[in-house]
């Protein structure tokens, strides 16, 4: 291999050295030296190598001196053509040539008239590829008065706007306008060198006159790259630019461009080469973006944001343009917040995975942070410090905009205004929701101290405490009355002073909740009303009794309950029996105590006891009568085995029983509820 790549340099040296012995021996013969140095071309553009051998041997000079002493234009052409090559192939070859005497030949060559087109070319190419990235080069071009014949070739090489470039004379004047062009650019930037740009300024006004009087695709790249580059990162230049009307231009043409860009490709990747230009003129003066407000570029720019031929790249550098548009003009940030650009930014920073592209879009943003905060606070009445005339202008021409802004403010006054009275309703329920909690610990303890008066007092003491038992729930039943009639003209006060406004948003927009917060109310002051005659009322929808809980038959091992207001509480269980009618509750009723139920009809002591012994659905006061007449017969068996100490049988149970009964009944002294009712004259105990 190592072989191969060394017999391949051995041959590339044998064939310069041939060539270079040709050219100096056909003098001549100009077509010979021509091909010659075509061939040389060739082998230096296939090797790098092959350009720094071809110096070592003398050749890079010869060809040199050959370009400018040669009498035949066309070894002339073909030896600058090669030194161009050479230069672009290697650096060393290019710091080689990068002479003043080249330099002053080359110049001389761009200002003979006899010079034809295509040696101008060659020597505006040797011209591009010494001062390409090389400041020595920029210096020189500038030095040796290069660079003005150059602004020269400018002006007056295309004499016409109107380019036939299938003309073949106009096509070469073309060809060598748009080297000069290139070459422009790379003496001003690459690296930057503003004395060079202070020089090419010059050209703005015809770049100008060019841009307005052909926009095609052939002028306006040449001509906006040496715009860009001329401008870039140079104040000066800038507003020099603008002062001869340079951004004005530029904004007239990107507005043909955007429009026409809706019926072909080319117009807008076109109008994204004129926005990288505007971008240039501005980056370094945000305040000059008050210009291109006139034009709406911003709006323009958002469209042409969303054309679909448009790749990652170019749209980086709308949204970059954006931003500098929006950093420091007002009336840019609105045209931007007004044409829907924020959401555009917001979708770009979510769907774009180049950074470059989101952190143009962020600085967008936050360009147009201020104009929102703004817009929020005043809803749409903006004011600008400067051009207080076109202010005047944007608000009569939004005049339509502001009036939907007072609109969404009333909307919002309403809103809160709903939120306050929806507030005042839920502090209303708590405050009831507490009332209520507190009458029922009151009357717990009414009733627990009505229940220990009972005990201590006696039979006497407790009718008594029925009775006041059954005035209180009437008392409070009035009180909660006048609470709710007091809640309930509150309520009508409020709608009443509700705006007829509100009242169509509430039925429109919040009916529901209304309709809620006051069938709620309605339900609540009726069970407020009704609280002390039933005592304790179903929170589920139906508003029925739940049936109580199914009690064993077999009791005698159970606890007594001892709770006095479970006890007392069938007292008001008695009055509820009174509100219930027999068709709506005939089917409740059968879960009713039978005892209950059976009030009025002619009971003693043996059937009495016979039915609450069968009633599956016992209350609690009937449930503890059951359970202490079992507990008492229970004992008095005991006591009576105990005194006998013998063993029953049938026999001795029935003497024993006979026994009792001659010594005198036991009978019942107390009673309460339905069992007052029952005759307390020749109640037999039964074994």
């Amino acid at each position: 291999m190592e072989s191969e790549d060394t017999k391949k340099i051995q041959e590339m040296k044998t064939d310069l050295n041939l060539l270079l012995e040709c050219l100096k021996y056909q003098m001549d013969n100009p077509f010979s030296q021509k091909e010659a140095l075509v061939t040389i071309h060739s082998i230096c553009q296939q090797n790098s190598n092959a350009g720094v051998y071809f110096r070592e041997i003398g050749g890079l000079m010869f060809v040199r001196n050959l370009a400018k002493s040669s009498e035949h234009s066309m070894v002339k052409e073909a030896a600058l053509y090669t030194l161009g090559a050479v230069a672009e192939q290697n650096v060393y070859c290019q710091q080689t040539l990068c002479t003043s005497e080249l330099f002053e030949d080359l110049t001389w060559f761009l200002s003979n008239n006899d010079s034809n087109t295509n040696l101008k070319r060659m020597s505006v190419y040797v011209i591009l590829v010494l001062v390409s990235n090389n400041r020595t080069g920029q210096t020189l071009v500038r030095e040796t008065g290069c660079i003005t014949v150059l602004t020269q070739l400018f002006r007056t090489v295309l004499s016409k706007y109107e380019l036939n470039l299938s003309d073949k004379n106009v096509f070469q004047s073309y060809q060598l306008w748009s080297s000069v062009c290139s070459t422009l650019c790379v003496c001003v930037n690459n690296p930057q060198n503003d004395e060079n740009q202070m020089l090419c300024c010059s050209l703005f006004p015809h770049a100008n006159d060019w841009l307005i009087n052909c926009i095609t695709p052939e002028v306006i790249r040449p001509v906006c790259s040496f715009i860009g580059l001329t401008l870039a990162n140079n104040t000066f230049v800038q507003k020099y630019f603008i002062s001869v009307g340079g951004l004005d231009v530029l904004s007239q043409v990107l507005v043909q461009l955007e429009s026409d860009s809706h019926k072909t490709v080319s117009s807008a990747k076109l109008a994204v080469v004129v926005t990288k230009t505007v971008d240039a003129c501005i980056a370094d003066n945000p305040t000059f973006g008050v210009i291109l407000s006139k034009y709406q570029i911003v709006s323009k720019l958002l469209t042409l944001l969303l054309h679909e031929s448009l790749d990652s790249g170019e749209k980086f550098s709308i949204i970059l343009t954006l931003g500098h548009c929006t950093e420091d003009c007002e009336e840019n940030q609105y045209d931007l917040f007004k044409n829907n650009g924020l959401p555009l930014m917001i979708q770009a920073l979510t769907e774009s995975q180049s950074e470059e592209l989101n952190k143009a879009a962020t600085f967008v943003l936050h360009n147009c942070k201020k104009i929102t905060e703004k817009l929020c606070l005043s809803l749409g009445e903006y004011s600008f410090d400067e051009n207080e005339k076109q202010l005047e202008d944007i608000n009569m021409k939004e005049k339509n905009l502001e009036e939907y802004w007072k609109k969404a403010k009333e909307i919002l006054h309403r809103i809160e205004q709903l939120e306050r009275e929806g507030n005042e309703e839920k502090i209303q329920r708590e405050k009831y929701k507490d009332n209520v909690s507190s009458m029922n610990i009151n009357i717990e303890n009414t009733l627990k101290h009505l229940h220990g008066d009972s005990i201590g007092k006696g039979p006497e003491a407790e009718d008594k405490d029925k009775s006041q038992s059954r005035k209180l729930p009437s008392c409070k039943s009035h009180g909660i009355l006048t609470t709710a009639c007091t809640n309930d003209h509150q309520m009508k006060t409020l709608l009443k002073s509700t705006d007829p406004f509100d009242a169509c948003y509430r039925e429109s927009g919040q009916n529901k909740t209304l309709y809620k917060a006051d069938s709620s109310y309605s339900q609540n002051l009726h069970e407020r009303t009704n609280f002390e005659k039933k005592n304790s009322v179903s929170q589920s929808s139906d508003h029925v009794f739940k049936p109580p809980i199914p009690v064993v038959k077999n009791r005698k091992q159970e606890l007594p309950v001892t709770d006095p207001f479970t006890l007392c509480s069938d007292i008001i269980n008695k009055e509820v029996i009174t509100f219930l009618a027999t068709d709506s509750h005939s089917k409740m009723l059968k879960y009713r105590c039978s005892g209950c139920i059976a009030v009025g009809k002619s009971l003693n002591s043996r059937n009495f006891s016979k039915l609450l012994h069968s009633c599956p659905y016992q209350c609690d006061r009937h449930k503890v009568i059951v359970e202490a007449e079992d507990r008492y017969k229970s004992e008095l068996r005991k006591s009576l085995i105990c005194n006998k100490k013998i063993l029953l049988t049938p026999r001795r149970r029935r003497q024993l029983s006979s026994e009792s009964t001659t010594s005198g009944g036991i009978t019942r002294t107390e009673g309460c509820g339905s069992c007052s009712q029952i005759p307390q004259a020749d109640q037999r105990l039964q074994a």
